[in-house]
């Protein structure tokens, strides 16, 4: 199968099957989605929604977040994974924000990464639900189930998101992102794949080779 038209294929199927899709993280403002990310990493998208509305109640912006004292945050997120270097990070984050940004999250995925803990996944996951930016942020879900359907051979998150940002059109890309994440997360999972509830195993790479 052409790649194109592997990448035409699991595009359609999934699109059709989850429509307009969004983040599973809660938040209700461009600055709580950024800090939501932000402490999404290496966490549970779950857990991360149980530490943030209390966060968000305290701090609901970023001015009084620039403000806050670490030991206070660290607390309100201290069961989410690296708790010290995040508390860090978000506090930093905000400060820039309200010094350089005047207290918006800016909508350029360049302008973002400047920001204290911010990478290039979280800033294009911020850019594209946010601002419907034309990119794609490949977290693990993304980088799993893209090599085994056979949308990249690339063996770094880098290599996956320049694959997939050059095969998928711009004007899909920041609902791909989310197809594919959530395709991971629940369907091609780490362990026992559940290829039975696949639909896009007629066009998956791995799937046909083992069935050889």
């Amino acid at each position: 199968m052409k790649i194109e038209e592997r990448y035409s294929s699991v595009l359609n199927v999934l699109e059709n099957k989850m429509g307009k899709v969004g983040s599973e993280l809660n938040f209700g403002s461009p600055f709580q989605l950024l800090v939501a990310v932000m402490l999404s990493a290496q966490c549970t998208d779950k857990r991360v929604n149980a530490v943030t509305p209390e966060l968000f109640a305290r701090y609901p912006d970023a001015r009084s977040l620039a403000d806050a004292v670490f030991e206070d945050v660290f607390e309100l997120i201290r069961s989410v994974s690296y708790p010290n270097s995040k508390g860090r990070h978000i506090i930093d984050m905000a400060r820039m924000l309200v010094s350089d940004f005047d207290a918006e999250v800016p909508s350029e995925p360049d302008e973002l990464v400047k920001l204290p803990g911010v990478g290039r996944k979280t800033a294009n996951v911020v850019a594209a639900i946010i601002y419907g930016k034309p990119v794609i942020a490949v977290d693990t879900h993304g980088f799993r189930g893209s090599r085994r359907i056979g949308l990249s051979r690339g063996t770094t998150v880098e290599a996956v998101c320049r694959d997939l940002t050059g095969h998928i059109p711009a004007e899909k890309r920041a609902d791909a992102h989310h197809w594919l994440l959530l395709h991971g997360r629940y369907i091609c999972t780490a362990r026992n794949p559940k290829c039975a509830e696949c639909p896009i195993t007629d066009f998956c790479a791995s799937y046909n080779q083992a069935s050889e």
